[in-house]
């Protein structure tokens, strides 16, 4: 059933793959990855949406009439990398209740496909990928945080939407992963395709684009249903395995995710309804602290174009390809047989790509870490290299 939800996942995405070389949402996350994975279509939109409305309204009002000095300040000084650097950590909003994406232990420790980004940025800052600390938001809590300080970046399954880019003084950053809102039954039930599901119950989280999407997709669908509401995946889980709603919807990684850990058996259906874009999101206003969070983040991606791993890095110091020494920081000859390093220019030192891949691994390592163990593959998925058919590109490391 997984294997069938990826190759769904990947038509779905298919004609954005085309489109894109025409043209040259979580309460708990994505709705299940934005509220949790769904939430991050669902839940975002939902959670986002209303946050976008009033948060972004009301604070977007209140920052163009009384912070337009701090703003040029902001952009042009680079406060906020300036403060990660004094600090000495980076504050990282993320996800405690989501397998594969951003989970807690016992100890307090975090793990996680997004925490791993987390760490990403702070090794490309400070050198240490261990210095961050993770502040765990429910959906409708990501916004707020943002745009309040008390958080430099946002990595927890949020979908980037034109609304909330719009209204939540966010700026959305390069895509991490590329998901879509699915939908979950019990393996013992009755229904095999949406079209099945009509007046059923299914389990939503509020405060996400998963619950947008699901009221304006169904009812175009002319699909009756019960919605069954929670405010986290902890309350939603176990009511669904315990039978008070027959469908689950969300992300359909965080479907898989949460699959990989239950009790019961579980089926995840064929249709995908919705575009899932997740990654990092940074408060507006501060165009240094943006390009350093995406250029660290897009630094996963080339390492792993160029085949530089946490296992072959050290390899790579007698390389003789001047794109791969420049990327890593490593001295390059000029014609005159003098040696120099090329500085980045965005305020990051000149190894932060060799720090990242070091202490955090390339894209491909941090998936794998995080997510085959729940089920998810990056062959044949959006989320696969360009080279391999998928939609991860990055521009050129020069």
């Amino acid at each position: 059933m997984r294997k069938h939800w990826i190759l769904r996942l990947v038509a779905v995405f298919l004609g954005f793959t085309l489109l894109a070389a025409a043209c040259g949402n979580d309460s708990s996350d994505g709705d299940a990855v934005e509220q949790d994975g769904g939430d991050t279509g669902g839940d975002t939109g939902g959670d986002g949406g209303d946050t976008g409305g009033d948060t972004g309204g009301d604070t977007g009002g209140d920052t163009g009439e009384d912070g337009g000095e701090d703003t040029v300040d902001l952009v042009q000084g680079g406060s906020v990398l300036a403060k990660v650097q004094d600090a000495g950590v980076v504050e990282c909003g993320g996800n405690d209740t989501l397998p594969g994406f951003g989970i807690v232990d016992a100890d307090g420790a975090f793990s996680g496909f997004d925490i791993d980004f987390c760490g990403v940025i702070a090794a490309a800052v400070l050198g240490d990928a261990s210095a961050v600390n993770v502040t765990p938001l429910l959906a409708a809590q990501r916004f707020p945080t943002l745009q309040s300080g008390e958080i430099d970046v946002l990595i927890r399954n949020t979908t980037w939407t034109a609304s909330r880019d719009g209204n939540e003084q966010a700026n959305f950053l390069h895509t991490t992963f590329y998901d879509g809102q699915g939908f979950m039954v019990r393996d013992d039930s009755s229904i095999a395709t949406l079209a099945d599901a009509n007046n059923a119950s299914i389990c939503v989280l509020t405060g996400t684009t998963t619950l947008l999407n699901l009221n304006a997709v169904l009812a175009d669908r002319g699909i009756a249903f019960t919605p069954v509401t929670f405010e986290s995946n902890d309350e939603l889980n176990p009511a669904f395995q315990a039978g008070q709603c027959e469908v689950w919807t969300s992300d359909a990684s965080q479907l898989a995710a949460f699959a990989a850990t239950m009790d019961i058996p579980t089926r995840i259906l064929p249709e995908i309804i919705s575009k899932e874009p997740l990654g990092p999101v940074v408060a507006d206003g501060d165009t240094q602290w943006a390009q350093v969070v995406n250029w660290a983040t897009m630094a996963t991606i080339q390492a792993w174009e160029f085949g530089i791993n946490q296992e072959n890095l050290s390899s790579f110091t007698d390389s003789e390809d001047t794109n791969i020494r420049r990327f890593l920081g490593l001295p390059i000859v000029d014609g005159d047989g003098n040696e120099s390093i090329a500085e980045v220019g965005l305020g990051l030192p000149t190894d932060f790509a060799w720090n990242i891949i070091e202490q955090v691994g390339n894209y491909e390592d941090i998936f794998n870490r995080n997510l085959a163990g729940i089920g998810l593959t990056l062959a044949g998925s959006p989320n696969d290299l360009w080279t391999n058919g998928g939609l991860q590109y990055v521009p050129p490391f020069r």
